[in-house]
């Protein structure tokens, strides 16, 4: 029965021994009660450390873990809270993750995954019974109890689980794991337990195959993916899945939560419940070798974000240093375009307050994933705003050179703009910008150079964008003088089949380009 002790040291009760893992803010050691000689793995999580926000979250997965007891999740024994640090007392499973051991096999069939997905759909009908949500089901969260075979599986990391009202709807944030989102959480919509039986669909379509239903290297085009519901089953692999485990699949993957099927219907479903009859026993080599492929891909970008985690760590100081150095990007050619941030909006971003333990077979601790989908949005968003101070720098390059081939590739045909040079009229389309690339721009050869002061750049939904800038610009008169003209500048940005097009620009001031 697990227990909150608050005046009891952990060393008292419990003997520590090796390390089974490392994250941010935590340790996990294999530990032995010494009343008993159990063994159990503890999360040792530096206190210390933690936000207001962050020991709220602490105290919520100890809540959540508490309530729940299931031969099919990782429990836990004890939570004790001391000076400086908590401990939370996790049942000790050897056996690694799921998909791991599935590739060791000599023998995987459709009802080993059928006895797979059983398991796992039991932990999720217990813990939507106790009102849980776990937000975050992927394969990496799924252990097995022990290396013997027939092992349990058992579902772990409630680090992103969250509790609701029965079958209520909310928004509860964006979290979770990008390729395992629902479409409701992507399209920001209230959610509740359907979301885990999503992600239960994910898993077991690469239980059956070796490779998900949902994958793109843009995790725009993912995203797209995942809210139209585009999955198919493509021969020949799919052709020898049995039609039930199809029909499974798809109540699983359906768009709508509110017709999805639940956790304890999934379990009635005849290619669960009657497997030995319905699911195909033939040895399913090719999903082998495919989810062979699949983890190691999982295990080589789990090792690049820690990697990267640890880099930030150490980097974030001398990287506030060296940040007021960096501000100017230089060009070779003489017509250049640099950008100069605001310094006084630097800041040092702290490491993901969640814990990005090391995997390892014997690290079981309730840990929240460093690739969680709040994490992965936010450097979307961020990669998004360069792309359009990037794309900004370009179209001021093509005007400084002269190059109307360049212009027209980056802006939308229908351009409209209003600018000093056309006394406060809109223009639309592309003529009126032509005559001064014909006549002025291609035939001034003195070198001009741009600088963009304090870019602030507006997202608008995915595939929309506004940045706007003050556009210094420095070039050489007819008399051979250096000048300078400022203008205040807003460009408009829309994304089409991948590309970022300018739609409409508002500059204010000087004229932008160097008349003279």
């Amino acid at each position: 029965m697990a227990t909150v002790v608050t005046s009891t040291r952990f060393t008292d009760e419990y003997q520590l021994y090796e390390e089974l893992g490392k994250g941010a803010f935590s340790v996990v050691r294999r530990c032995v009660k010494k009343s008993t000689s159990q063994e159990y793995a503890a999360k040792i999580i530096n206190t210390k450390k933690l936000s207001a926000r962050d020991h709220q979250k602490l105290e919520r997965e100890a809540r959540i873990c508490r309530l729940l007891k299931h031969p099919n999740i990782v429990r836990l024994h004890d939570s004790i809270s001391e000076e400086g640090f908590h401990y939370l007392v996790f049942d000790l499973v050897t056996g690694g993750e799921l998909f791991e051991d599935i590739v060791a096999r000599e023998y995987y069939s459709e009802a080993d995954a059928s006895h797979c997905i059983s398991q796992i759909l039991e932990s999720i009908s217990h813990i939507h019974q106790h009102d849980i949500v776990h937000r975050d089901l992927k394969p990496e969260n799924l252990l097995l109890a022990s290396k013997m075979k027939g092992a349990a599986v058992k579902l772990a990391d409630f680090g992103l689980a969250i509790e609701v009202q029965g079958d209520q709807q909310a928004w509860f944030g964006f979290a979770g794991t990008p390729g395992y989102l629902s479409p409701e959480v992507l399209r920001k919509d209230p959610y509740g337990k359907p979301v885990d039986i999503w992600a239960c669909g994910v898993i077991l379509y690469i239980l059956l195959v070796g490779y998900p239903p949902f994958w793109d290297e843009d995790q725009h085009k993912l995203y797209q993916q995942i809210k139209a519901g585009a999955y198919d089953f493509p021969s020949p692999e799919w052709d020898t899945v049995t039609p039930e485990a199809k029909n499974l699949i798809n109540q699983m993957l359906t768009i709508n939560p509110a017709k999805r099927i639940t956790a304890d219907q999934a379990l009635k479903h005849p290619w669960v419940c009657q497997r030995s009859t319905v699911a195909s026993m033939m040895h399913r080599q090719e999903t082998v070798e495919c989810l062979r492929k699949f983890n190691a891909r999982r295990k080589l970008k789990g090792a690049i974000l820690t990697t990267m985690l640890v880099s930030r760590n150490f980097s974030a100081c001398k990287t506030l240093l060296n940040k007021k150095s960096d501000g100017v990007k230089k060009r070779k050619s003489s017509s250049s375009v640099c950008l100069m941030p605001d310094n006084s909006k630097n800041s040092v971003v702290s490491s993901s307050t969640k814990d990005s333990s090391i995997s390892s077979s014997a690290l079981m601790g309730s840990t929240e994933s460093c690739n969680n989908a709040e994490e992965e949005e936010m450097k979307g968003r961020k990669a998004r705003k360069q792309e359009i101070i990037k794309m900004t720098e370009q179209l001021i390059e093509a005007i400084n050179n002269g190059d109307f081939e360049a212009y027209t590739r980056i802006c939308d045909p229908g351009l409209t703009s209003f600018e000093p040079e056309a006394l406060g009229n809109l223009v639309e389309g592309m003529d009126f910008h032509k005559f001064y690339f014909d006549n002025l721009l291609s035939k001034n050869s003195k070198p001009v150079h741009t600088t963009i002061l304090n870019p602030h750049v507006h997202l608008i939904g995915e595939d929309a964008a506004c940045i706007a800038y003050i556009r210094l610009t420095q070039f050489i008169d007819g008399q051979g003088r250096p000048r300078s003209c400022q203008s205040e500048e807003t460009r408009v940005w829309h994304r089409r089949d991948a590309k970022w097009l300018n739609v409409h620009f508002h500059c204010s001031g000087s004229p932008a380009a160097p008349l003279q």
